[in-house]
């Protein structure tokens, strides 16, 4: 048995407990101690990242080899056409070599708060929202993905990994689920027995 919490990371928060530039970090936000991420998730970037103290879990979440899917919400600047979402579903290259196929699809703006600054929006460019999901993890990837198909990328939320989800967690906001089998490629029904608020 194991817990997981789950947290709805802030943007402009480390994915870490400490910074010696003053900048915040999870230790604004989730007051557990002795627990670490599994993953991380940008400085700029919003949304779900998973903490336990159990380091075989960490492993387990987080290891490629395991391909547990990461599905992003992503605010682009300009017109997402099909030629655009055919090109991420098929595959970019990138400087460090080519993508695997993502998943996404066109999708209304979530429900979720406004971000705290708010994106830079101009009045002649409109913006797109997109639900992407990858089975890989490379550095900023959903951004340059987006940037490559001419959609430079304004806000960026990781809504679920596997089958976890930020679903009812507002930014700062926390639960913890108590798993009681091995993770199975992210397939597993997670028990939540509480939640917190910062």
């Amino acid at each position: 048995m194991s817990t997981l919490y789950l947290l709805n990371k802030p943007f402009h928060t480390l994915s870490q407990f400490t910074d010696d530039q003053g900048r915040a970090t999870l230790a604004d936000v989730i007051d557990v101690p002795d627990i670490y991420a599994a993953g991380r998730l940008d400085y700029d970037s919003e949304g779900l990242l998973l903490l336990t103290d159990d380091g075989a879990l960490i492993q387990r979440i987080s290891d490629p080899r395991h391909k547990q899917p990461k599905t992003y919400w992503v605010q682009v600047e300009g017109s997402a056409d099909a030629a655009a979402l055919r090109a991420l579903r098929e595959g970019l290259v990138l400087n460090d070599g080519p993508t695997r196929p993502a998943q996404v699809r066109l999708i209304a703006p979530p429900a979720i708060p406004p971000r705290d600054p708010p994106i830079r929006e101009r009045r002649q460019r409109p913006t797109s929202w997109l639900e992407l999901t990858l089975r890989e993890g490379r550095n900023r990837q959903v951004r340059r993905m987006t940037a490559q198909v001419g959609l430079p990328t304004l806000r960026l939320v990781r809504a679920a990994i596997g089958a976890w989800r930020i679903d009812g967690l507002g930014p700062g906001e926390w639960r913890r689920e108590t798993l009681h089998a091995p993770v199975p490629s992210g397939r597993q029904r997670p028990r939540p027995t509480r939640r917190k608020r910062s």
